[in-house]
């Protein structure tokens, strides 16, 4: 009989956040009616994935590409990420989360920017979970502005360019003192990562369902935490028993 695998918990879990258009069509609804049911469906997210002891959420809300889509749109978008901080920022803090924004904050609303400050300040102590949202994001930008960062230091003779190592560069990113994510789930049948966490991703496991983001729930996030723990993770290691010998 073959000893029980263990299974490694997920500490943190990423989430691309995609279907509010298509659930909106779906119903003959305008595009904006399912943004702002998904934006309900973050509030209840974020509950039932603390509650599942789940350290770390990062959410993927706008990407850099996204500002391709009608500006009107565009527009409804950045007032939806300013209306849930406004609205639910009391009650993140009560429930001990952390709250950070990460993407470029270059372009953004001064006001929203200010909002996204003083989240980030009010609950920097909370341990209960961190929740990170990304917004303005694209992860090509991420790792070539911390190519940038490093290239600079090597110009000024704070680092020698053959020093440089994937610590070096993880500590110039966004997500820098986090665990890379355990498990990424993408909603609506899409199976891609469309330009996210694309450094931190390397070892992760990946989780596709057809669910749209307005109806994700604690049932969908059980059988993505279900098939997880189906999974060995082996970080490119074997059992000392399969490898070759001489």
């Amino acid at each position: 009989m073959e000893p029980e695998r263990e299974i490694a918990p997920v500490s943190h879990l990423a989430i691309v956040m995609d279907g509010n258009g298509r659930w909106a069509q779906q119903r003959n609804l305008p595009r904006r009616e399912g943004h702002a049911v998904g934006v309900e469906t973050v509030r209840r997210a974020v509950r039932f994935i603390a509650d599942a002891g789940i350290e770390c959420l990062t959410l993927f809300s706008f990407s850099t590409e996204n500002w391709q889509r009608p500006s009107g749109e565009v527009k409804f978008l950045m007032r939806l990420l300013k209306h849930y901080i406004e609205a639910d920022l009391a009650e993140l803090h009560d429930n001990n989360v952390r709250v950070k924004i990460i993407g470029k904050r270059q372009g953004l609303d001064a006001q929203l920017v200010k909002l996204i400050e003083h989240a980030e300040h009010v609950t920097a102590e909370n341990t209960r979970m961190r929740l990170q949202i990304a917004f303005n994001y694209g992860s090509r930008e991420e790792i070539a502005a911390a190519a940038a960062r490093l290239a600079q230091r090597v110009a000024q003779g704070e680092l020698d360019a053959a020093g440089i190592t994937p610590e070096l560069v993880e500590a110039e990113l966004s997500t820098h003192g986090l665990p890379d994510p355990d498990l990424i789930i993408r909603t609506s049948g899409e199976n891609r990562l469309s330009n996210f966490l694309l450094w931190q991703s390397a070892y992760s496991e990946f989780y596709f369902t057809d669910v749209l983001w307005p109806d994700f729930d604690a049932a969908t996030l059980h059988a993505a935490l279900q098939a997880y723990h189906q999974r060995e993770r082996r970080f490119g290691r074997i059992e000392a028993s399969l490898s070759i010998t001489d």
